[in-house]
Parts: C-alpha cells; sequence; structure tokens
C-alpha cells in the first residue's frame, strides 16, 4: 500500500481465519499438532538443559518470576531500612518538610517498636518482625529507595501491578504470559495465589487489559478445591459431550465473522480448562511432600493466617517447578487486614509479618535446596512504604517517596542492599528506583528487553513500562547486555 507508514503490522491469523483458509487440510493438521506437541516438549527440554531460547531479546538468567505481594504498604522504617536518628528524635516534632498526605493527621516522629539487627556474612540488618526470614539474610537483594508516583491505594496498586496509575492496562504477569509464554501445556502462564485479599483495584490489578484475554491471571485458592468447578459432576461424561457439541454449534457461527478475540481466547480458556481438571489436583495435592517440608513452611502453625500463607508458598514452588510463568501471592487477612497500619502499628504489623514470614524463608530456602532459585526471581514489594511520623500517635500514614523490596534469585546480587532514603527514612536520596525500573529488571532478568515488548493498540507500540524505565544495572550478578 502507497504512503504505509511501516507501523502497523497485521495481527496473526486467528483459528477461525485460519481454518477456514485451510478448510482441506485438516488431516494435515491434525498430524502437525501431533508433532508440535513432541516438538514443543523437545524445546521446553532444551530450555531446562540450556536455560535460554535462541530468539530472546537476551540471555534470560530466570524462567519464572514468584511475586510476593505486600498488600497495603509495609513500613521500611520497621522491617529494612533502620533509622538510629529516629529512635533518639522520637516524639520530637517533624524536622523537614513533607507532602501532604493520605489523612493528614500527622503526629510528631515516631521510632520504630522493634529492634533491628544484622543478619548472615552479609550483615544486612533485619527488625526482629522477621525472625526466619532473617536466616536468609544472605540470599536477599534489599533496595531501600524504592519509589512509586501515587499515595493511594487504588491508583499506587494499579502502578505496581501494570505501570499505570488507572484501570484497564495489562498487568506485569500478563505482559510476562504475553512475551514468554508458559513451559506446560497443561497450566496458565500466569496465576494468582488468593489468600483472601483482594486488593483495592479489584481484579483489574491481575488483568490482561488490551492484551489477548488468554493471558489473563488464573486465580486459584491455596487450600481444599483450588479452583471452582475443577471437578466435573458428570460422572459418564454425557453432560460434558452435550455441552461441547453445543459449544462448537455456536462457535461455528462466528466463522465468517472474521477474528474474535473474544471468541479464540475462551476457546483457547476452555480447552485449557479441560487440561487443568486432569493436572490442577496433582498440583494441589501436597501429599506427596515430606512432614518436615509442610512443617518447615508452617504447615502446622498456631496461626490460622500463617498456614494459608504456607499453602500458598509451597504451590507457589509447585507451581513454578511445572514451568509457570509469572506466580504472585496475596497475603492472607487478619484481624487487622492488611499491611495499612495507620493505627495500632505494633499489632498490624505483628500479625502481619507472623503470617508471611516463615512461609517466605521456607519458600527461599526449598528453592535454593531444589536447584530452582537460580532459575527463579522472588520478588516482595508492596504499593508504597509508610511515613516516619506518626499519624495520630501509634499509625504511620502512606509514603511513596522512598521505602523498601527485596528481590531474590537469578541475577540479582545476594546480600546486597542498594540505595538509601535520607535520615530519617522518608526519602529516596541515592540510587532512587522507579517502578518503571523494576519492571524494566524484573523483563530483563526474564531475557525480554522492556523496550521491545509491545503491543499495538490506541495508534501507538504499548509497554509494560510506558516511555520509562531503566534496568537497574546496581543490583545485577551480571553485565547487564547493551
Amino acid at each position: 500500500m502507497s504512503g504505509h507508514c511501516g507501523n502497523f503490522q497485521r495481527p496473526p491469523l486467528s483459528r477461525r481465519e485460519m481454518l477456514t483458509q485451510l478448510s482441506c487440510g485438516f488431516g494435515a493438521l491434525a498430524l502437525g499438532g501431533l508433532y508440535a506437541s513432541k516438538a514443543s516438549a523437545e524445546i521446553l527440554s532444551q530450555i531446562a538443559t540450556a536455560g535460554s531460547l535462541p530468539a530472546m531479546h537476551l540471555v534470560p538468567q530466570v524462567r519464572s518470576i514468584i511475586f510476593l505481594y505486600q498488600d497495603g504498604g509495609p513500613s521500611q522504617v520497621d522491617s529494612f531500612d533502620p533509622k538510629p536518628r529516629l529512635t533518639h528524635e522520637n516524639g520530637l516534632p517533624v524536622p523537614f518538610s513533607k507532602a501532604q498526605t493520605q489523612f493528614n493527621n500527622d503526629g510528631n516522629l515516631l521510632a520504630s517498636p522493634w529492634k533491628f539487627k544484622k543478619h548472615g556474612a552479609s550483615g544486612i540488618e533485619i527488625s526482629e518482625l522477621f525472625p526466619h526470614l532473617a536466616t536468609m539474610a544472605d540470599e536477599l537483594c534489599v533496595i531501600r529507595s524504592m519509589t512509586s508516583e501515587f499515595s493511594e491505594h487504588t491508583n499506587a496498586n494499579y502502578f505496581l501491578h501494570t505501570g499505570a496509575g488507572l484501570a484497564g492496562r495489562p498487568s506485569m504477569g500478563a505482559w510476562c504470559s504475553y512475551g514468554l509464554g508458559c513451559e506446560s501445556a497443561n497450566l496458565p502462564g500466569f496465576v494468582v495465589l488468593d489468600g483472601g485479599l483482594t486488593p483495592p483495584g479489584g481484579l483489574d490489578c491481575f488483568s490482561s487489559g488490551f492484551l489477548p484475554a488468554t493471558h489473563q491471571a488464573s486465580r486459584m485458592k491455596p487450600r481444599a478445591q483450588p479452583i471452582a468447578n475443577l471437578v466435573s459432576r458428570d460422572s459418564n461424561g454425557s453432560d460434558a459431550a452435550r455441552k461441547r457439541a453445543l459449544l462448537e454449534r455456536l462457535d461455528a457461527r462466528f466463522q465468517e465473522q472474521g477474528a474474535s478475540d473474544a471468541v479464540e481466547s475462551a476457546i483457547a480458556n476452555q480447552e485449557l480448562a479441560f487440561r487443568m481438571q486432569m493436572s490442577v489436583p496433582e498440583l494441589a495435592s501436597v501429599d506427596g511432600e515430606s512432614e518436615t517440608v509442610r512443617s518447615m513452611y508452617g504447615f502446622d502453625a498456631k496461626d490460622e493466617a500463617t498456614r494459608i500463607y504456607a499453602h500458598e508458598c509451597l504451590l507457589a514452588r509447585r507451581l513454578v517447578e511445572r514451568g509457570v510463568r509469572f506466580v504472585e501471592l496475596t497475603i492472607p487477612r487478619t484481624a487487622n487486614d492488611r499491611w495499612d497500619q495507620h493505627s495500632d502499628l505494633r499489632k498490624g504489623h505483628e500479625d502481619n509479618a507472623r503470617a508471611i514470614d516463615q512461609p517466605t524463608a521456607a519458600l527461599l530456602y526449598d528453592l535454593q535446596r531444589l536447584g530452582l532459585l537460580e532459575s527463579t526471581l522472588v520478588v516482595w514489594a508492596g504499593e508504597f512504604g509508610r511515613t516516619p511520623f506518626a499519624q495520630g500517635s501509634n499509625g504511620r500514614d502512606h509514603n511513596p517517596f522512598g521505602y523498601s523490596i527485596w528481590l531474590a534469585g537469578g541475577g540479582v546480587k545476594r546480600g546486597f542492599v542498594y540505595g538509601s532514603t535520607d535520615e530519617y527514612g522518608y526519602r529516596a536520596i541515592e540510587n532512587a528506583v522507579s517502578m518503571h525500573d523494576l519492571h524494566a529488571t524484573m523483563l530483563h532478568l526474564l531475557g525480554v528487553d522492556h523496550r521491545r515488548l509491545t503491543w499495538r493498540f490506541g495508534g501507538r507500540d504499548m509497554r509494560l513500562t510506558d516511555v520509562h524505565g531503566n534496568v537497574v544495572t546496581g543490583i545485577l550478578s551480571q553485565p547487564a547486555a547493551s
């Protein structure tokens, strides 16, 4: 076409278009499908052996990501960023200029109620909130200079998950599924393990946005029946056969209507759901795990929330073992809800830390024990941090200007602290890391150049990092490729 701008790319053929154009070759398609499955298995075997794909943008350092989402915003000055000056000046008026807070019921400086101690050969300082995680200090890469652009939960959650502060964009898990697929034919590429709390912003945090719907998260419960209607009630299969026949008749009406993502994705998801009826029960059954492993995760803990998160963490390990690309864990409900302590900081943070501490440490140790930590990136992060001054008398308000997260696993430095906040823990002052930088780094470790993973939408090429983001080379264990 004359005058073509060169940016337009025709979308790939849909299943219906392909079948319409190749209607005389169904036998060959079936044979090709059999050989394709065999070829896929051989390719996956090569990936497992060599750890890379020849067509990747970069040499991947990891195959999967486990995102430990800390809903509500844990306090950096009470977890991974000790501030002695807060202790010395506890209760004094705030001596620095501060931005408007979410609720503006600001008090004086508030020291951490918990002591910090150096751990491991690396000497990383960790609060006594996390005694189990502290034993894995030498595996952690702590970023103390994380920043966000939003101080309200909903917008900040969208930003953390999708790189934009509004609903409608694809989640980072959906981008990973779109860019890399899944190494398992029987499981989705993006799984969210639902601990009981849906984040502010709702299910849009896990959405596929404008990407094909096949990349949307599959939510699973950590215990009992992980997915609704997983077990068929049709003992002889007759009802299922009639339903499939009806679906085939309905789908046939769309053959002459061109491509439809809704229909194509529905077909693909129905096929995947059928395969999951066989694979998920085996995945969710932890009876084969030793009593030692289950106890290590906290299956026998006194706290119910700890037991829930223990199941989540063990399932996360089992999912990445089976080739799932991106696994996100939401935190369980405690008496104090999420990490959002606008009052009663001590009780709220202690309850939430108790729920996730032992299972998280066990996950890292188990991945390491099984040789999976080198091929897995674990990311622990909330949507923002909290203020070093009080809200009221004993809480903390939201703080997006400088807070702590950590990473562990393949491609990142171990026993390492990156960046810093000011002497009160309020703002990042050294090596500030933006949300786009974090996303770019996560994709980089998967072997994906964030600038080249795009989808044409709304007249331009969209990406997870929009037009921003730089790989945080300072935390990488190997130099970043140019």
